[in-house]
């Protein structure tokens, strides 16, 4: 892609986690060109005085401000900081506006003045990402389970209820330390929250109600916190009157053109996918149930190179530019 145009792109909220891994994706975009990085606690610090890796890799600094000669914004802010941000900030409509948060994900909560959100699940959404102006990022656990199951609600096979256990690392928790984060706590310990009601719940529900409306059973979701950096390993238990043979055509032609989610015939798991934007996932049936498992990274395919891969479709770019990362075999 050498002749085409750049992409001039700002970022606010650059000092957590996904303002640091969307920084690393757009540094080595082949079209994207960061133009600020705003941060209110870091403002006038390089950006490799808070992510320490980028040293050598850019003099860039964090702007206490933000401007609008730019072609995409991303709001990598905690969660009701996009709305408040765009509240108080004009933006112009012919900016792109890519949000990291939880504000615009559901359809009763998706506009703000003249800007209504796509969701941003290229494998559920694509067509509608292809020129939008706005999109709400899905959430992590949303990405890894709806991933998951998508197949079997756009076949309309989803019935009863849909049990789940899913892991996330440490770095799903953002940022800022916590008791739950620091690492003589989270170390050799694994712990439930949020059980049945944690926040990505209603997405996941609406995604899969737009593919089979007639589904109305419960989803019981168990979140786990695991004793690691960085993914999740999902557990998804649904009832099924298929073989694997056909379930296994079906997830193959649900994603056959979608090109960050693969099908493994043995087991999986999560140093398969961190550091990439993959979602691998892997079939079992038994005794009339399907056991999908679905790995993600998710500060990655869950949060910021979801973010870039729906830069790509919104410009009309291989959906994969900038993403074809290496993951950590060992």
């Amino acid at each position: 892609m050498p002749d085409m145009k750049k992409i001039k792109t700002g970022i606010i909220g650059g000092a957590g986690y996904t303002g640091g891994e969307l920084i690393r994706l757009l540094l080595r975009h082949p079209v994207a060109e960061i133009t600020f990085v705003q941060s209110a606690s870091s403002a006038g610090q390089l950006l490799s005085d808070i992510h320490t890796d980028l040293l050598g890799d850019t003099a860039i600094r964090f702007a206490a401000d933000h401007d609008t000669d730019i072609d995409v914004l991303f709001l990598c802010g905690g969660h009701d900081s996009a709305r408040k941000f765009l509240s108080e900030n004009a933006i112009p409509d012919a900016i792109v506006v890519i949000d990291l948060s939880q504000d615009f994900r559901h359809s009763v909560t998706n506009t703000i003045g003249n800007r209504g959100f796509i969701y941003g699940l290229p494998e559920l959404n694509r067509e509608k990402i292809k020129g939008a102006k706005s999109v709400a990022n899905p959430g992590c656990f949303a990405t890894s389970i709806e991933l998951a199951l998508l197949p079997l609600a756009a076949a309309g096979v989803l019935r009863d209820d849909i049990h789940i256990n899913a892991t996330t690392g440490s770095t799903g928790a953002g940022h800022a330390s916590g008791a739950t984060t620091h690492f003589s706590w989270r170390d050799s310990n694994l712990s439930v929250y949020k059980p049945f009601t944690h926040q990505h719940l209603a997405e996941i529900v609406e995604s899969l109600s737009t593919l089979q409306p007639e589904w109305t059973s419960d989803m019981v979701f168990i979140p786990q916190r695991g004793n690691f950096a960085r993914g999740i390993h999902s557990a998804v238990v649904a009832q099924t009157d298929e073989k694997l043979d056909s379930l296994l055509t079906l997830y193959h032609d649900y994603y056959a053109t979608h090109p960050f989610v693969h099908l493994s015939t043995r087991e999986i798991d999560l140093k398969q996918v961190v550091n990439t934007n993959k979602c691998l996932l892997h079939l079992d049936v038994r005794a009339g149930r399907v056991l999908i498992t679905s790995v993600i990274d998710n500060l990655l395919k869950g949060a910021s190179g979801q973010a870039v891969q729906n830069m790509n479709i919104i410009f009309g770019l291989d959906e994969t530019a900038g993403l074809l990362l290496k993951p950590s075999a060992f």
